[in-house]
Formats: C-alpha cells, sequence, structure tokens
C-alpha cells in the first residue's frame, strides 16, 4: 500500500487513520484490541488518540483510550506497527487543560504511562490556547522532541488565523513547527477548511488528519430520517445534517457505491483520500466488518465523473 507522509515529520502512512475515540466508549477493551489487530494487519499503521477519551462517558475521567491502546500494545507487541499520535490540551478537571510549557511537561508522562510506551510519534495540541504564547507552547514541544519522547507535533482545531501564527513563530524561534493539522472535514462539512486552511496546508506542505470523516456517521447512509437518530450514541449529533443538501449528497453517495459496488462510507471516504491536502482521514469502528468497510476506501479511485458528481451535490450554492 502506498505510504503518505505527515508533513516534513519524516512520519509516513497508509491514507486512513484509526480514531481511538470509541475504545472506553462505544466499544469496550476486548473488541478494541481485534480493531486494533485488524487495522495493522490490513496495512494500515496510524491511530489517533487522546488523553480526553473518553471523559464524556458517565464514570469516566479521561485517559481510557490510551490505556486500552497501551494494555494493547504489551499484549500484542506491536508498537512498531504503528505510528501513534494523541493530543493534549482538552480540559481534563481542575488545572489540568491548555498548552502552557508546565502542562504540557506533565500531560506527556501521564500518557506515556497510559501508553505503555517510550514515545509519541505524533504529539498535537487538540485545541488552541489563547492564553499561553504560542512560542511557549512550541518551546515545550522543542523540549520534548530533543527528550526523544515526541517525534513530531501537529495542531488540531486551529483557524488559519492561528495556524500561520504558529508556523511563523517556528520559523522566527527556530523551534519544531506544527506538521500536521486535524481539522473537521467531510463531504457535508467542507467550508471552514477550504475556505482558507486547504490552501495554508498546502503552501507549507502540512500533512491533514480530518475527523468526523463520515459528519458522525451521516455519510454512511444508516440516517435517513429522525426515526433513525436512535441507531447509535452519536446518533443526535446527525439531526443537523437532515436538511436537503445532505439528502443530496446521500442521493449522490448512493450513485456513486452502486456504480462501484460498494458502500457508501466506503465513497465518502475515498473522496476524502482524493483531495491532495488530505493525508488521511480518521474513521472509528465498532466492528471488524464495519472496519474492513472503510478500509476499502484505501483502494477505491473516483474517476472524475464520480468527483464531479460528489462535489455538485454538497456544493453550498446549490442550495440547503
Amino acid at each position: 500500500m502506498s505510504k503518505r507522509k505527515l508533513g516534513n515529520s519524516g512520519l509516513e502512512v497508509a491514507p486512513i487513520a484509526f480514531g481511538g475515540n470509541v475504545f472506553g466508549w462505544t466499544v469496550d477493551e476486548a473488541m478494541s484490541f481485534k480493531l486494533l489487530d485488524a487495522f495493522v494487519a490490513a496495512g494500515f499503521s496510524l491511530v489517533d488518540t487522546a488523553d480526553l477519551y473518553s471523559r464524556w462517558v458517565p464514570g469516566n475521567s479521561g485517559g481510557e483510550s490510551e490505556t486500552i491502546i497501551g494494555k494493547w500494545f504489551k499484549q500484542s507487541g506491536k508498537r512498531e506497527s504503528v505510528v501513534l499520535a494523541t493530543k493534549v490540551g482538552m480540559d481534563m478537571g481542575g488545572d489540568n487543560k491548555g498548552l502552557s510549557p508546565k502542562y504540557i511537561v506533565r500531560a506527556v508522562e501521564d500518557s506515556l504511562r497510559r501508553l505503555q510506551t517510550d514515545h509519541i510519534d505524533l504529539y498535537q495540541s487538540h485545541v488552541d490556547d489563547p492564553e499561553t504564547p504560542l512560542e511557549e507552547t512550541l518551546a515545550a514541544y522543542a523540549q520534548l522532541i530533543e527528550q526523544g519522547k515526541v517525534r513530531a507535533i501537529g495542531a488540531s482545531n486551529y483557524t488559519e488565523t492561528r495556524l500561520g501564527e504558529a508556523l511563523a513563530s517556528s520559523r522566527t524561534k527556530r523551534v519544531p513547527r506544527y506538521e500536521t493539522l486535524q481539522p473537521w472535514y467531510n463531504l457535508f462539512d467542507r467550508e471552514e477548511f477550504e475556505s482558507g486552511l486547504e490552501a495554508l496546508c498546502l503552501e507549507n506542505g502540512l500533512g491533514v488528519i480530518p475527523y468526523y470523516s463520515l459528519a458522525s456517521g451521516f455519510l454512511s447512509g444508516k440516517y435517513r430520517s429522525e426515526k433513525d437518530l436512535g441507531k447509535s450514541a452519536r446518533g443526535e449529533g446527525v439531526k443537523k445534517y437532515l436538511n436537503a443538501r445532505g439528502f443530496r449528497i446521500l442521493k449522490a453517495l448512493d450513485e456513486v457505491a452502486a456504480a462501484q459496488s460498494t458502500a457508501p462510507a466506503t465513497v465518502a471516504l475515498a473522496w476524502l483520500i482524493a483531495r491532495p491536502s488530505v493525508t488521511a482521514p480518521i474513521v472509528s469502528a465498532t466492528n471488524p466488518e464495519q472496519l474492513e468497510e472503510l478500509l476499502r476506501a484505501a483502494a477505491l479511485v473516483l474517476d472524475d465523473a464520480a468527483l464531479g458528481l460528489l462535489n455538485r451535490a454538497s456544493d453550498r450554492e446549490a442550495g440547503n
């Protein structure tokens, strides 16, 4: 399988990432191990998680996903088969949040302990911290890279302005730069990324790892009415997509999927993979069959006619 570069980090990955947000939430430890085994066996390597996952579940405090991945590393011996990405910065309770050097140094040790590894391949700022100067955050990351605890750094949920400022700060202060961006981006949610962030990433050669690649499952086609929202724990997050534009996109996905003898979700991911700016969209699955369906997108090449149909269907100017 062809590999794609994560910016100038020296890291290369297959064109789909596994999202560990489901571990400790909708997927238990045993199934998590099965999914990770299947993902690596299929030739993929980028596993993305965060210290926050899955703090939102009643009874959880955060770190559950990292802990499960760490147990899998120890049991399977497959740490070297994985490009490990995690994040820091979201509210973990008390004063445990933000991107101050003091907190980053503490948080990385907690993540390394949970993950049962001595290094993180891609350590990402989960969200911008306007209270901490960018140069201070980047200097803290530089220290971690020098110590060998982190190989490369990335940003998530940054605006075009703040990402540009961070890249400029790296150049002027001569510290490591963000090599990747993790934006909210899919066939429905296009405007924010494409309005400026995409050009900035292309201009600077950043890797792009979109999350919500299937619009919380809407682009899989299993949510066609409000009656379908109860099908999963994420159903309520899909309600906003049930409009004329959303149904137009589903119709286009159905048409392309039928022509390719595949599933709408596979097509939606293949559309992302075909974008010149995208490195590897993040997918989540709750069973091996679902994961297999999603991974087929890496081998699905959409022709110009299919891409044109999908682009027209998702065009905001065509109406909501």
